[in-house]
Formats: structure tokens, C-alpha cells, sequence
């Protein structure tokens, strides 16, 4: 899963942005799950990729007003 750029990002209307944050949580809510099920994770860093790419996505939205 490659990290999007900021400029990516705000290319993408508000409500793109606000869908795309809600697949993100779920799937690192799924990622979360497994880690805690003791089942190995698919990818080591994933966790913290979708952690990252959310802030990334938040941070732009409060930058525009929009959360």
C-alpha cells in the first residue's frame, strides 16, 4: 500500500477524503485484530503505515476546515 502524497490527498474532495479515512480505520481496526488474535500479520509495517497514511489524511482535512 503506497503512502499517498499530500498533494494526492488534496486533490481529493472533502468527501472522498472522509470516505477514505473511514476504510483506513477499518481495515487497521481489522489489522488490530488479528495482531491481538495472535495471528501473524500480513505485513510487519502495515500497522503502522495505516496509522500514518490516516494522520496524513486528517491533518490535511483540519488544515481545510474540514473536521
Amino acid at each position: 500500500m503506497p503512502l499517498p502524497k499530500p498533494s494526492e490527498i488534496r486533490e481529493m474532495s472533502p468527501e472522498e477524503r472522509v470516505e477514505r479515512v473511514e476504510e483506513l480505520k477499518e481495515e487497521l481496526m481489522r489489522e488490530r485484530g488479528m495482531a491481538a488474535m495472535g495471528g501473524a500479520p500480513t505485513s510487519p509495517g502495515k500497522i503502522r503505515a495505516l496509522r500514518r497514511t490516516i494522520s496524513r489524511y486528517v491533518t490535511i482535512m483540519k488544515e481545510e476546515g474540514e473536521a
